[in-house]
């Protein structure tokens, strides 16, 4: 059994989050700069046996695409040429942002680190994660 790898995908940015290798458990693993993404999955890929990639779909409350799905379905394009045997499936994401910098609060983080944008992506991928394993 591979792990689960979860993408908050972000025009600037996208917050990594994985499952441990039985798949029970949604970690935070790290923040990329968009543009290198690509090149941080490779190297990921190699390491680690990924089993599915689940990005995050953005939706408008009365649940029409978000605008920022346009980049996302570019990035998908270019994910499946260059990953053909890596499942992709999606996962709504609305209010991730929000329940991020919630669960921080809650955790007594300081106000300074929750304006930190790629710690709150990383926790926003991580619940993207969490998700999709309790839709499973």
């Amino acid at each position: 059994m591979g792990r689960l790898l979860a993408l908050d995908y972000g025009k600037v940015r996208t917050g990594i989050a994985v499952t441990d290798e039985i798949q029970l458990i949604a970690s935070g693993l790290t923040t990329v700069e968009t543009p290198q993404l690509m090149d941080f999955l490779k190297t990921y890929f190699l390491q680690e046996k990924v089993e599915c990639v689940i990005v995050g779909e953005p939706k408008q409350m009365d649940g029409s695409v978000s605008e920022s799905e346009v980049l996302i379905q570019k990035f998908l394009n270019k994910f499946t040429k260059q990953f053909p045997n890596i499942p992709l499936e999606r996962q709504d994401e609305r209010f991730t942002s929000k329940m991020a910098v919630q669960s921080m609060i809650a955790s007594g983080v300081k106000k300074k680190q929750r304006q930190n944008k790629a710690l709150v992506d990383e926790i926003s991928a991580t619940i993207i994660l969490q998700a999709y394993l309790d839709r499973r």
